[in-house]
């Protein structure tokens, strides 16, 4: 087998992965989604320090196309099925459709909120 043919498949296409949530979240009253993001991941600083910190978590606060996005992410959509939807949902208000998305879940994933199965 060449190294080209071997190139090609291994190349993933963004559109056919199917994203899945990680971290907890809340859906608050507006309909819009906070992402809560654990301040300490080390099991030392869980146990010892946790409990005397109010706020154990940062807060990340999606917009509506956030958190119409964050919703799907379920783990039964493709990102491709993920696009049809927030086009029906938002129309042009969300062009370039394809690149906006990529972008959005290229940061969440970075930030280990979400994986691919």
């Amino acid at each position: 087998m060449t190294k080209d043919k071997d190139k090609e498949e291994r190349t993933i296409n963004l559109l056919d992965l199917i994203p899945v949530r990680k971290i907890e979240w809340e859906k608050k009253e507006e309909g819009l989604v906070e992402l809560l993001k654990p301040k300490f991941k080390h099991p030392f600083l869980k146990k010892h320090l946790l409990p005397y910190v109010k706020r154990p978590y940062f807060r990340i606060k999606l917009d509506s196309v956030g958190s119409f996005i964050w919703g799907l992410c379920n783990g039964n959509l493709s990102v491709k099925e993920i696009a049809k939807s927030l086009k029906a949902e938002f129309g042009d208000k969300v062009e370039p459709l394809y690149d906006r998305l990529a972008l959005f879940l290229q940061s969440l994933e970075k930030n280990r909120f979400i994986e691919y199965k």
